[in-house]
């Protein structure tokens, strides 16, 4: 058995060079290192990019989550519709408003929150579901022409989690631009990075002007602004008790620069997600993850089929180790860790879609510098562990 030992893939790892590292200096040198022009043009760029008229630069993902439905009214005691097979962030920020998760099981082949769940969920709380968070798991959009006609309703808005989906199309539309806000994620692991950070978006100027407002301290007038205007910098007005959720210039620089590689690094991906399921696909101890024309591909998650296997899933990722090769699970569900559980008396069984998944289900590296060579090496590590451990 060849260990490769010697020469370890990373599960995850950012693209990045020279010209990401010419912005840096250039911000640095500028004298000028927090928000500010930078920042604005990148939110203009990336506006532009997925056809949203608002764009708001943030430092991560959850900020920007947090915002959109803090300006979408809700508050305390009320239900937040949303799937258990994320991270904790998409759940953890209904917590901070005081409302609860209303959590709603997962379609079986994407992952994502079920429409007909959703539906049987909205027809047993009505009204007191004040907003639907749905995450495109892994890149995969969520069926979203259905999921906002169930919301529409009730007339309740639908935040868009697309920390994974950059860039991906529903029906010719970018998603995280068909709900009330979409919420992109520029971490160091995502499609395009800043190192942290993140952006909402909306085409509801009333949304977009309260979560710019809300973003730092619940100023009325911009740091940049403040400190360049040429009339009394600082005269400002708090008008609300707002966040320190705001985006730098020297990672808005990083983000420019990938931002303008996204195309590529989105072809790259798809390389990496054909050869994979062209390698993979006779697998019988396998499930591939479900095609759509507008995946991202920001994972590449596979089901084992425990009646062809003699190993467990968690076994079976250490098989992967043993062989050089770096993987990850995604998710566990929400409604088995700790907080949820006891707040909420959540059993395993509570959304047994999500954690039959969880119990099968690892996803392989998937990135743009991801070599032909490493892709065909992951691969074959698959098979071999499943051929060592096939059931006769």
């Amino acid at each position: 058995m060849n260990q490769h030992t010697d020469s370890f893939i990373p599960f995850a790892r950012p693209s990045l060079g020279d010209e990401e590292e010419r912005a840096v200096l250039r911000v640095m040198r500028s004298g000028w290192l927090t928000t500010g022009a930078e920042t604005g043009a990148f939110e203009t760029e990336f506006a532009a990019y997925v056809g949203s008229p608002h764009a708001l630069a943030v430092n991560s993902a959850t900020a920007g989550l947090h915002l959109a439905l803090e300006a979408a009214g809700v508050t305390a005691g009320s239900l937040v519709a949303t799937t258990p097979y994320t991270f904790t962030a998409t759940a953890e920020i209904i917590r901070y408003l005081g409302a609860h998760p209303l959590f709603v099981d997962i379609e079986r082949g994407s992952g994502n929150i079920s429409p007909d769940t959703l539906e049987r969920a909205f027809k047993q709380h009505g009204k007191k579901i004040s907003a639907v968070i749905v995450v495109h798991l892994g890149g995969h959009p969520c069926e979203m022409e259905r999921i906002i006609a169930i919301a529409r309703n009730y007339g309740t808005p639908v935040i868009e989690d697309a920390a994974h989906a950059f860039p991906a199309w529903v029906n010719g539309r970018m998603a995280g631009t068909i709900g009330a806000v979409g919420v992109y994620s520029f971490y160091a692991t995502k499609t395009i990075t800043t190192g942290e950070g993140g952006m909402a978006v909306t085409s509801n100027p009333e949304l977009a002007r309260r979560m710019k407002v809300m973003r730092l301290h619940g100023i009325d007038r911009d740091v940049w602004d403040r400190y360049t205007s040429r009339r009394a910098s600082w005269h400002y007005q708090v008008v609300d008790a707002g966040f320190k959720y705001n985006m730098p210039d020297i990672l808005a620089a990083i983000g420019r620069v990938q931002l303008g590689r996204a195309p590529s690094f989105l072809e790259e991906r798809r390389r990496v997600a054909r050869t994979y399921r062209n390698l993979l696909e006779e697998c019988d101890f396998l499930t591939l993850p479900s095609e759509h024309p507008g995946h991202s591909w920001h994972l590449f998650m596979v089901a084992l089929r425990p009646e062809k296997l003699t190993v467990s899933r968690d076994q079976f990722v250490d098989e992967m180790s043993r062989r050089g090769v770096g993987t990850s699970v995604h998710y566990i569900p929400l409604h088995v860790m700790p907080y949820y559980r006891t707040l909420y008396g959540f059993t395993e069984d509570s959304f047994p879609v999500s954690w039959d998944k969880y119990q099968h289900s690892f996803s392989l590296p998937i990135y743009p510098d991801l070599t032909r060579e490493q892709t065909e090496r992951v691969a074959e590590s698959v098979r071999e562990i499943g051929r060592a451990f096939h059931r006769g």
